[in-house]
């Protein structure tokens, strides 16, 4: 009898249906919000630019300063060595106190012919300091080398009278800052020379590469030149570099 019962249950199991495990795959949940990265904005400070554009442009003036006056120095020492080996002065006070003296009547005039209120021109500064030199060299009784400064500086003032004269002085443009001397300057590629200081004015002539030019003061990033053939005309501060 167990047996019998044993065997009507192994029949009932065997009988019993299976549950199929569940094999559907399981997404995985989609993100609520995905982050897209974007690139950094960049932004331009216009006003930063302009600064450093100036600082450029006043290296460029300080070291043509510096070249001028040093040449302007072994020129008077060459003048010195050769005072010492003659007998006889070159020049006597008389002369260089004279010539000193036209000197900055000369200037006086170069700075009327601007107009006594506006900036002072490049040949005016440079004028000026030749004769703060020649004044050294005449309290040191170098009379030579006062003498010879004194020559450069009427020279330097006659160049300005010259330059007043061809140009319009009523078209100096508002902000316009003088250099302190001409810079002896080159382009560094093509480059277009324009009325005014700005990319809307009318381009007046293109320049070469390595054309030598002249710049005399500057608005912003735009310097005011002239050309060997004394074309006058702007052009954009990227496009000049010293000339050695």
């Amino acid at each position: 009898m167990r047996s019998l019962v044993l065997l009507v249950g192994l029949l009932g199991v065997a009988c019993h249906p299976h549950h199929r495990a569940n094999t559907t795959p399981v997404r995985p949940p989609r993100d609520s919000a995905r982050v897209t990265q974007r690139p950094p904005a960049v932004v331009r400070d216009t006003a930063l630019e302009q600064r450093a554009a100036r600082l450029e442009l006043k290296v460029l003036e300080q070291e043509a300063q510096v070249d001028e006056l040093q040449s302007r120095l072994d020129d008077a020492r060459h003048e010195v060595v050769r005072a010492m080996a003659k007998l006889q002065s070159l020049a006597t006070r008389a002369e260089a106190a004279s010539g000193m003296a036209e000197a900055e009547i000369a200037l006086q005039a170069l700075r009327t012919a601007n107009g006594n209120s506006a900036p002072p021109s490049p040949e005016y500064g440079q004028g000026s300091q030749l004769l703060q030199l020649a004044t050294t060299e005449f309290d040191q009784q170098n009379y030579a080398g006062a003498l010879y400064l004194a020559t450069e500086a009427k020279n330097a003032a006659a160049a300005g009278r010259g330059r007043v004269a061809s140009d319009d002085r009523s078209a100096t443009r508002r902000g316009e800052v003088p250099f302190a001397l001409p810079l002896r300057l080159q382009t560094t590629g093509r480059a277009n020379v324009r009325e005014g200081p700005g990319a809307g004015f009318k381009v007046l002539y293109t320049l070469e590469t390595g054309v030598p030019i002249v710049g005399y003061s500057y608005v912003d990033q735009w310097v005011r030149i002239r050309d060997d053939s004394d074309r006058p005309g702007w052009i954009h501060q990227t496009l000049v570099d010293r000339r050695e």
